[in-house]
């Protein structure tokens, strides 16, 4: 089975098992409550720990995605992931943002196709080191077409 999941990106379902995301999608799932399905659908949820960071080090408790990485990790739903190559990071480093450079980065080292990422500066980089990148819609496209979810309209 195939699903379209953006121009010109087609996914088999049954070949995609392990993902590294960015912070955006993590706080656009968090925010209508669907964060649970990046483990519904994936074997393994790789979080940079920039990303993590970014999520979990703001005053404000009440953060999106803040609570939701913290019992993922704590409950291995989501596996932090410690960028190898920080040279590089560091030297791309103001073309993008650390979180976004440490999930193409780290979709490199872990040899993960697909990325997690929706701004198009990163998807665009991502895709200049052979990684697809997918958004927060193909997360929720996906989920429609193996029946997690029911969009309407």
């Amino acid at each position: 089975m195939t699903i379209w999941l953006c121009k010109n990106t087609w996914i088999a379902l049954k070949r995609v098992s392990r993902i590294i995301t960015n912070t955006s999608p993590v706080i656009a799932l968090s925010m209508i409550k669907k964060l649970y399905l990046l483990w519904e659908l994936f074997e393994d949820v790789y979080v940079p720990m920039a990303v993590i960071k970014e999520l979990t080090e703001s005053p404000n408790e009440l953060d999106h995605g803040r609570q939701e990485i913290l019992n993922g990790i704590q409950t291995g739903k989501i596996i932090p992931y410690s960028v190898q190559d920080e040279m590089m990071v560091q030297s791309m480093y103001g073309k993008l943002h650390k979180g976004e450079l440490e999930t193409i980065i780290g979709g490199i080292e872990l040899k993960i196709e697909f990325v997690l990422i929706d701004e198009v500066a990163a998807r665009n980089m991502a895709k200049n080191f052979f990684l697809t990148p997918i958004g927060t819609l193909g997360i929720l496209r996906l989920a429609k077409a193996q029946k997690k979810i029911e969009i309407n309209g």
